[in-house]
């Protein structure tokens, strides 16, 4: 079984548990105060295998289950026996490292949660892009396919105007620092990147 499906499986047991015992959201959810005055510096982990309902799930795992077995591929041909723990690595870093902002912005606040797995899917998107950019990126509400290269500026852009906007539930800066965590990961293990990226672009027409 692939490291994506393990992961995926993993996912959804978690926050359905979560689901029907509160308890153990609460004790896995992401709350900055909690880490800050707490020390429980696991919940930047445990926080992105939680979910809020079957709607924010869905969504994040079937991201994640189109795009991660192509970077799981990936690192397999660059690291060998290695590229399962390097996928697992990779995925929780960028849980971690995409909710940092928002640990910092909110560790004072008692009241502030939050929760899934948006930062590392986002890192895994955003690896993708990077190794095919052309590939076209479908939205629920838009018919045709957005080429990642496009999607990718457009995306940025829309979560870090939404997280400056500090409206709604959603965790933007997650969205917006996971998919910058997944693009410099892979341009640090694989700089030849650049150039392949740069090559594909350029020879994108529209028509």
């Amino acid at each position: 079984m692939s490291i994506t499906i393990i992961i995926i499986i993993i996912t959804v047991l978690v926050s359905v548990l979560a689901w029907r015992d509160y308890s153990l959201m609460e004790r896995f959810i992401m709350n900055p105060y909690r880490v800050t005055h707490k020390g429980e510096y696991y919940r930047l982990i445990t926080s992105g295998f939680l979910h809020a309902d079957w709607g924010h799930l869905l969504f994040n795992m079937i991201s994640f289950y189109f795009f991660a077995g192509f970077i799981e591929q990936l690192f397999y041909y660059l690291f060998g026996g290695n590229g399962a723990i390097y996928l697992i690595g990779f995925y929780i870093a960028a849980i971690v490292v995409s909710d940092i902002p928002t640990f910092l912005k909110h560790r004072n606040d008692p009241g502030y949660n939050s929760l899934g797995a948006s930062g590392g899917v986002a890192a895994i998107i955003f690896a993708t892009i990077l190794f095919r950019p052309l590939t076209p990126i479908y939205l629920f509400f838009i018919p045709i396919g957005i080429p990642g290269f496009i999607f990718g500026p457009l995306y940025l852009a829309y979560s870090y105007y939404e997280s400056r906007r500090g409206m709604g539930n959603i965790n933007h800066d997650a969205h917006f620092y996971g998919a910058l965590f997944g693009v410099l990961f892979m341009i640090i293990v694989y700089p030849e990147v650049i150039p392949a990226f740069l090559e594909q672009i350029a020879g994108w027409r529209l028509f």
